[in-house]
């Protein structure tokens, strides 16, 4: 993909209106999110692609465009250095410096308003063997790890995705039996990081078909010893032909590629890279090339590349029409192009070339979104949503259709939405299909979250019985709001249930003499449990038929433990049984909770 980004040469520069780009999105978002959709046609999300940090006004309309296609994206906007004098990684934001108009918080609000994971992507920004060799220290490695989570945690994304690419391209092959292991002690020690955090490691890298040393592909990325680690895996399945002319990623190879890594990783976790652009080479020349040309039009030279949705237009201009070519499932056409200007010497000259190109069609995003129907992949990610034609995501759409989970309904009720601190509440629920189906077998999750949390937290797990029903007793320590989750599965579409909010109230122990003498100090102490310091405590005391606040209030102190001193606590007018009570002050975790009421005799 680097690789792709140096050839290609679209424009980096950003539509710096601010008021224009924010009034798209927020029309797109309010689009994807209310247009009414019938669940009977709603294709499975099979589609996933990397948003780069050029050309946004682009890239981001058509990612907003496709929600009904879309779970996840991957914002192609961080890259890694490493000082390798200081031993020091950093992980620098590409898309800040390339969109100074439009901060990177407006794109994050847009897809996480279209509902999509935020998966971004990180790339190797060092040099030949610099990354490798960092690796091979721990203690590197786990500044790295640091590096990453941090960056996941700080910026709430859902996980992180790895495209080091320098290891298969630029550190030569010699340098994979040393580079594999230290590869594979990196990605267990950045999955137990951000595991234990709920957040995802996806990883891009190009074909394997044995994962050996004498594998064609890429061994070096390890497949079957980093396939417990990951969660997802991207192959970039295409730049099958670079230094002559060929097919972007022929179907039969594709095909190889995912049979192996579904041999050695859960297919659920594989997507297919799709390519938006092709590729354009020199297969002959006569004549002699003006200077400006020598150098790009000769055989041998690199490919021009060009935008998949270019593609009839750049044939129409040279009077030629593509074919398909049904060996590589892909799209095909030559022509000539004549050449004019002045050699070194400042001559007159003129060359024509003879070209070929090779690019992906509708046809050929279809037969490979079949293949995520036919080994039950995760999906297809595509470089880069907005280069193809519109036929082609249409194609995606008409197999994911005919592939789309049923979809699953999942209700939760509970026995109590106010409960005391350390007694148990009971949640029950039931999925069942739109058919009222009950589901039996299921795992299901019970979640919650607190206070300012913005993230769901696990509280329980469970498989529905025979009759989709779920029922469980949970212990919670704090005021919490929760939902049962059901995963997506081949079969079966995510699910959510209601929402429901469970207050807890504080414990109050109060410990108060039994008689009290008239005008001789009286000490009234408790505790609050859970135990805290800081929580605001106020005595009452009924008098005249109504409960009065008793002298200022006091706080706990770190172990929950309080105390009043009543120096005068009654004058003789006051004789006889007094009433009082404790009241604990509430937050956003507990409610306001009040002792019963405790009786002193004053003589």
């Amino acid at each position: 993909m680097k690789a792709f980004l140096a050839a290609l040469k679209i424009s980096n520069r950003f539509n710096r209106s601010l008021i224009s780009i924010i009034s798209a999105i927020s029309f797109l978002v309010s689009s994807a999110i209310l247009a009414p959709t019938s669940s009977a046609a709603e294709p499975r999300k099979i589609l996933t692609t990397w948003l780069p940090y050029y050309n946004m006004k682009t890239y981001l309309p058509a990612a907003l465009n496709s929600s009904s296609m879309i779970k996840e994206v991957m914002p192609f906007w961080y890259t890694l250095n490493y000082n390798a004098t200081t031993k020091t990684p950093t992980i620098k934001d590409l898309y800040t410096p390339s969109n100074p108009s439009v901060p990177m918080a407006t794109p994050l609000a847009a897809l996480r308003g279209a509902g999509y994971k935020i998966i971004p992507t990180i790339t190797d920004g060092t040099t030949k063997l610099v990354l490798a060799k960092a690796l091979a220290s721990p203690e590197v490695r786990t500044k790295i790890v640091n590096q990453i989570t941090n960056l996941v945690l700080v910026n709430n994304f859902d996980g992180i995705d790895l495209d080091f690419e320098n290891f298969a391209f630029v550190d030569g092959r010699s340098s994979w039996v040393t580079t594999e292991p230290l590869w594979v002690a990196f990605i267990s020690e950045l999955s137990t990081s951000l595991h234990s955090r709920n957040k995802l490691l996806s990883i891009d890298t190009p074909y394997q078909l044995t994962g050996t040393p004498t594998d064609p592909g890429y061994y070096v990325y390890a497949w079957a010893k980093i396939s417990t680690y990951i969660d997802r895996l991207r192959i970039m399945t295409y730049d099958y032909s670079v230094s002559k002319p060929g097919p972007i990623g022929p179907l039969t190879w594709v095909e190889k590629t995912v049979q192996y890594a579904t041999s050695v990783i859960p297919a659920s976790k594989v997507w297919i890279g799709l390519a938006g652009y092709g590729k354009d080479w020199v297969t002959k020349v006569d004549g002699v090339c003006p200077t400006e040309f020598v150098n790009v039009v000769k055989v041998g030279a690199k490919a021009a590349t060009f935008l998949m949705n270019e593609a009839p237009t750049l044939a129409g201009s040279y009077g030629t029409v593509p074919t398909f070519n049904p060996q590589y499932d892909e799209m095909t056409f030559t022509y000539t192009k004549t050449y004019t200007g002045n050699t070194a010497s400042g001559l007159s000259t003129a060359c024509t070339a003879s070209r070929t190109a090779w690019y992906q069609s509708a046809q050929s995003y279809a037969s490979r979104a079949n293949l995520v129907a036919k080994y039950k992949l995760g999906g297809v990610a595509t470089w880069i949503l907005g280069m193809e034609d519109p036929l082609a995501l249409q194609a995606i759409a008409n197999v994911a259709s005919t592939i789309a989970p049923a979809k699953v309904l999942s209700s939760m009720t509970v026995d109590k939405k106010l409960i005391d601190y350390g007694n148990p509440v009971t949640i029950s629920g039931i999925l069942t299909l739109e058919d009222k189906l009950p589901l039996s077998g299921v795992p299901v999750r019970l979640e919650g979250k607190s206070g300012a949390e913005t993230t769901w937290r696990p509280l329980a797990q469970g498989i529905t019985a025979a009759d989709g029903t779920y029922s469980v007793s949970v212990l919670l320590g704090k005021a919490t709001t929760i939902r049962l989750a059901t995963d997506l599965t081949w079969e079966r579409m995510d699910s959510l249930s209601n929402e429901e909010n469970i207050s807890v109230t504080r414990l109050i122990s109060v410990t108060a003499p039994l008689v009290g003498k008239v005008g001789a100090p009286i000490s009234i102490t408790g505790v609050v449990s859970p135990r805290a310091g800081g929580v605001q405590v106020v005595l009452k005391q009924f008098v005249a038929g109504v409960w009065k606040n008793i002298g200022a209030p006091v706080t706990t102190q770190a172990d929950g433990t309080f105390g009043f001193n009543l120096d005068k606590p009654a004058d003789t007018s006051n004789r006889g049984v007094q009433a009082y009570q404790i009241e604990i002050s509430g937050d956003s975790n507990f409610v306001v909770v009040s002792s019963e009421p405790f009786s002193i005799i004053l003589r």
